[in-house]
């Protein structure tokens, strides 16, 4: 069984040898050869360069036994085609270009052409997957609506996410017309990646926790149902919702075929819940690679029993990777997981 076989039975939830395993963010800050290619080049310059983004995407596979490589990018990619450009501030944190404040601002936002717009990104998965080759598994990935509106609105990162909440609930038609934005534009971009290679995509749901409970489905779920419908189950889709495992039988109705968890949810009773609505993917708590081998041997065991042996599994983070994880923790995780030793 080839890993992008083992990947794509687990999602089907098919039996498989073992679970597959990717890291969300694998690719990063925590690797000496990132480090190294980020002395030379700004995160931007890397994102939107095809042959630097096929680098950087590879570099863990290089080290690691995973099943899948997912394209290194980035979620505000959308904003920045549809207008609204993107930078990182120098005290911390992503900062939009300018505030989207006004109906007039979110009238000029453009969603056409965005796969001509976004072509790097499409040429950096082909350019992914003639290197990688046809037995390892290539996901491609977005922000979901709400997610990207929240920086979008707020001007970039945030502490109470005031300003987007205030444009939901008062002007609910100004905000419906910047998620159906949103939403075309990602189809489309999500289109261009499947074309390009991607075996599977993911969603990201980041500031789903921010919606009030009451409006979760309007201002979120709807617009990503919405999206995977649009995509015609020409690829199944992972949704991850940061904080709103709870809601696991909302995030199934989207059609998401598989449902990844944050590390705050336990995942034995989350499968059980679940059933046979989805496969479950997770949930490591990243810190844990940031300790020894052996305690991350131990923490990974503990979720691989609470996995358990039913079809329909994927290892993975509760979030992603974060830049002060360890090799050699990293190492002895694909260890516990795969039994294989790091490949590079």
């Amino acid at each position: 069984m080839t890993p992008r076989q083992r990947f794509l039975a687990a999602v089907h939830q098919e039996p498989v040898d073992r679970p597959p395993i990717w890291l969300m963010r694998q690719a990063g800050r925590y690797l000496p050869e990132y480090r190294e290619l980020k002395t030379k080049h700004d995160f931007l310059t890397m994102v939107r360069t095809p042959e630097l983004a096929a680098e950087v995407t590879l570099q863990p596979l290089k080290r690691f036994p995973l099943d899948a490589a997912i394209i290194f990018s980035d979620i505000l990619v959308i904003p920045e085609a549809l207008g609204q450009g993107y930078h990182f501030r120098d005290q911390g944190g992503i900062g939009m270009d300018y505030l989207l404040d006004s109906a007039e601002k979110i009238e000029a936002l453009d969603p056409t052409k965005m796969a001509e717009k976004l072509k790097y990104v499409g040429d950096a998965l082909s350019l992914t997957r003639s290197k990688l080759g046809e037995d390892t598994a290539l996901l491609g990935f977005c922000g979901s609506p709400w997610t990207l509106a929240c920086y979008m609105v707020e001007g970039g990162s945030a502490k109470d996410f005031t300003a987007i909440k205030q444009l939901a609930l008062v002007q609910p038609e100004l905000f419906e017309a910047l998620m159906q934005k949103l939403t075309d534009a990602i189809v489309d971009y999500l289109h261009m990646q499947i074309d390009a290679g991607a075996d599977a995509l993911q969603i990201f749901d980041s500031w789903g926790a921010i919606c009030p409970a009451t409006h979760y489905e309007a201002f979120s779920l709807r617009w990503i149902h919405h999206i995977i419908a649009e995509l015609k189950n020409r690829v199944p889709v992972i949704l991850y919702a940061k904080g709103m495992g709870h809601k696991a039988p909302d995030l199934m109705n989207t059609g998401a075929k598989v449902i990844s968890l944050d590390w705050t949810m336990n995942l034995r009773r989350m499968r059980d819940s679940i059933g046979r609505g989805a496969a479950v993917q997770g949930n490591l708590d990243p810190v844990v690679l940031t300790t020894t081998p052996e305690v991350t041997r131990r923490e990974a065991q503990h979720v691989l029993d609470e996995a358990g042996s039913r079809p329909g599994y994927i290892f993975n983070l509760g979030h992603g990777m974060i830049p002060s994880a360890k090799i050699e923790c990293v190492e002895a995780l694909m260890e516990t997981v795969t039994g294989q030793t790091n490949a590079g």
